[in-house]
């Protein structure tokens, strides 16, 4: 069974702040270690559950703070920037069920641990099809256009509950409770890691069992809005072909497919760079 483990740094077990997750902080090496450990929690559960071919998507800023030294020997590493598919590169190669690790709440949940979507320094909030969107129900489509299901996330209380509320029968592991952006209650590593690794071994039976989550899947045309955090980005995303300027702060562009949809959204989003 081939599976995808995406890894996103903010929901990693103990993560509360921004100097843990961003390079050239001291306490970033120490979270590069406890990611690494989180998602190796996540391998092998998969491999006691019987998933033999595992990939790993290091999506996290430059795509480059999984450990490949540490990481367990069974899986293989997508490290880097500027993949077609991002966070979930190897998607298209053939996978049977993803895995989220490490995930955050879309910007503006509350208690949600370093809450945002895709940018926080440029994305105010998401919308497809009309509907509120995140990282996890933004990538969550795209696997869902190439027909696999996401059947586990982990990450705060508050990720865990979108990806709930996006996906009946999802497998989750709630390894901290946020108590606000930037204060969380977390668990011993010890046993987040022991949750992360259950999770992922109750997710892999129930693929075997054909008992996973149904595909996250968007009806097509996709309808695509993004709100910006200042209008200047607005100005330079609305340089997009096809897309219509909705107010200072937002615009929209319809998408054929899923795929479509999100490089748009990747391009608008480069665009707003000032």
């Amino acid at each position: 069974m081939k599976i995808l483990i995406a890894c996103d740094m903010e929901g990693i077990s103990g993560v509360a702040h921004w100097d843990h997750v961003t390079p050239g902080h001291a306490e970033y090496e120490r979270f590069r270690k406890i990611m690494t450990a989180d998602v190796n929690s996540a391998i092998k559960g998969s491999l006691q559950a019987g998933g033999d071919d595992i990939l790993v998507a290091d999506g996290h800023w430059n795509g480059g703070n999984i450990l490949i030294e540490d990481l367990d020997a069974h899986a293989r590493l997508i490290s880097g920037t500027g993949s077609p598919f991002s966070m979930i590169q190897g998607i298209d190669s053939g996978i049977q069920a993803v895995l989220f690790i490490g995930y955050h709440a879309r910007r503006g949940a509350q208690n949600a641990i370093l809450d945002h979507t895709w940018s926080s320094s440029r994305v105010a909030n998401l919308w497809l099809n009309g509907k509120l969107t995140g990282e996890i129900g933004l990538n969550a489509a795209v696997a869902g256009h190439f027909d696999v299901p996401l059947i586990m996330v982990s990450g705060d209380q508050t990720a865990c509950a979108e990806a709930a509320e996006l996906i009946q029968g999802i497998e989750l592991a709630v390894v901290k409770q946020a108590r606000g952006r930037m204060a969380a209650e977390c668990l011993p590593l010890e046993v987040s890691h022991q949750r992360i690794r259950e999770a992922a071994g109750r997710a892999i039976n129930r693929v075997r069992a054909d008992m996973a989550p149904q595909p996250f899947r968007l009806q097509p045309p996709i309808l695509v809005a993004v709100e910006f955090l200042t209008t200047e980005m607005a100005d330079k995303a609305s340089l997009l072909p096809g897309c219509t300027r909705l107010d200072g702060e937002r615009i929209q562009f319809t998408a054929s497919d899923m795929v479509s949809a999100y490089r748009s959204f990747r391009a608008a989003v480069g665009l707003a760079q000032i």
